[in-house]
């Protein structure tokens, strides 16, 4: 499995995460946290350096619309 289809695997899985339970990924959940959070900081990072490929950061900027949706989102709601 090469770089982009494992970063397409991983932005699917966070997609559908989001999607599924209306909400952002938990940083006090050890599982949310090390599987979608750390993936999705360590994304925002390289963006903001400049070092994402130019194919990912357009999908990359619609994930970051879609957490912002869900901003600051109460999970007991």
């Amino acid at each position: 499995m090469t770089q982009d289809e494992r970063w397409i695997v991983r932005y699917n899985e966070v997609v559908r995460f989001i999607e599924t339970n209306k909400r952002n990924p938990s940083r006090y959940d050890e599982e949310e946290r090390g599987k979608y959070l750390n993936w999705i900081k360590a994304n925002r990072k390289a963006m903001n350096a400049g070092k994402m490929k130019a194919e990912r950061v357009e999908k990359f900027r619609k994930l970051l619309e879609m957490t912002e949706q869900y901003r600051r989102k109460n999970q007991y709601e």
